[in-house]
């Protein structure tokens, strides 16, 4: 009887590391590290290391204007919910605030979707056909039209 009980111990011990071995290894690289946004497409497009420099490089310089987007996406989410909430206490809308609130709204998406896209265009340029064709496909900017070259 302390045999077998032994043996399934050891058992559901073997199986617990293995599962958490697999999934371990298996997790994507964390948000955090350095370098975790890029990690997929050197992987996945097989880049060559002076090329995931370049890549790196050039999104590097572009995380600045992004964080600056990024900030004003999250302004004009907060000026939203405050129009909601304007709207639902005093069942009173300012017509002419929320006008331009949308046009802010519609040249942000605007500026966004052009930088987006002249990150994508600048990425793409660096690769070779093939791993260009590949990388459009995955990043794929519907709605988007592409920059001329």
């Amino acid at each position: 009887m302390k045999r077998a009980l032994l043996v399934l111990l050891l058992g559901a011990c073997a199986g617990t590391a293995a599962h958490l071995g697999y999934f371990y290894s298996r997790r994507p690289p964390a948000a955090d590290a350095p370098d975790s946004e890029l990690v997929w497409i050197r992987s996945e497009l097989n880049l060559s290391d002076a090329q995931y420099a370049q890549i790196k490089e050039l999104h590097e310089s572009s995380g600045p204007q992004l964080a600056t987007l990024a900030g004003l996406v999250t302004r004009l989410q907060n000026e939203l919910a405050a129009f909601e909430e304007e709207r639902r206490t005093t069942d009173k809308i300012d017509f002419i605030a929320f006008a331009r609130f949308l046009e802010e709204q519609r040249a942000l998406d605007r500026q966004y979707a052009e930088t987006t896209r002249m990150l994508v265009d600048s990425t793409a340029r660096l690769m070779s056909p093939a791993q260009r064709k590949r990388y459009l496909m995955l990043v794929a900017m519907d709605g988007i039209p592409p920059q001329p070259d």
